[in-house]
């Protein structure tokens, strides 16, 4: 893809003279995982974000699906506003399979993705509940302790048909230390704004190892988000009975 295309139609020589001024370096790839029960709207999230369209129809995703977004990231300075000097990035969202017996080929993953966007259909409460052995999952086999993780209730469109209330999903999120978005892949709603986030906390992380040309402490050896996910893991073995079926 041209920087053309990838910049609506502006050359090099044009970006050089413009406000915001493109980043040269090469592009750095961020691969996201979306996670959830089959049905929460995964695979819609991320073409909405990709494509900005929206399919009715329902097709479990067999295995792994692969989105891919080439965009700009702004760096925030101290005051909160953004640095004018942008990075390109290659985003890939990977959609994974929701269904029980694709989930060895799922956590096969975890282990390579930067950031997760674990998702739950407000309309569906069983789906929040299993939010809890998602995060399980997570720390078992995401590259540490203290994963990067956005929680997202879906299907604000069907207000109406809600099941999990706002505050008990901030509650749960509050718990974790992470960021909570209530999001509609049909309207659009928040969906932009949820995956900006999730990016913006990565993008933070690779630029701190990069500063300190060593591991953040979250990286080493967990921090306050993970030791919170290493409680929801011991809580979800006590339920279980330490069961591992």
């Amino acid at each position: 893809m041209s920087s053309r295309e990838m910049f609506g139609g502006k050359n090099a020589d044009q970006m050089k003279g413009s406000e915001n001024v493109i980043d040269t370096r090469p592009v750095a790839a961020i691969k996201l995982l979306t996670l959830g029960d089959s049905g929460v709207g995964k695979t819609s999230l991320t073409i909405r974000f990709v494509c900005g369209g929206f399919e009715n129809r329902f097709i479990p995703t067999i295995g792994m699906d692969l989105q891919e977004k080439i965009m700009v990231y702004h760096a925030k300075n101290s005051d909160g506003s953004k640095q004018a000097r942008g990075q390109r990035v290659h985003l890939q969202l990977w959609d994974t399979a929701g269904q029980e017996r694709f989930r060895s080929l799922t956590t096969a993953f975890f282990r390579d993705a930067m950031g997760f966007l674990l998702m739950f259909d407000l309309t569906h409460e069983e789906s929040f509940v299993n939010v809890r052995s998602w995060l399980s999952q997570l720390q078992t086999h995401a590259y540490c302790e203290d994963p990067t993780i956005i929680l997202i209730g879906n299907k604000t469109d069907l207000e109406a048909e809600r099941q999990v209330a706002e505050k008990a999903a901030r509650d749960l999120a509050d718990s974790l230390g992470i960021k909570y978005f209530e999001t509609s892949a049909k309207t659009g709603e928040n969906v932009n704004e949820a995956i900006d986030a999730l990016l913006e906390q990565v993008m933070e992380q690779m630029e701190r190892c990069v500063d300190k040309a060593t591991l953040p402490p979250s990286l080493a050896n967990g921090g306050e988000r993970g030791h919170k996910l290493r409680e929801v893991d011991e809580a979800h073995d006590d339920r279980s009975g330490g069961c591992a079926c």
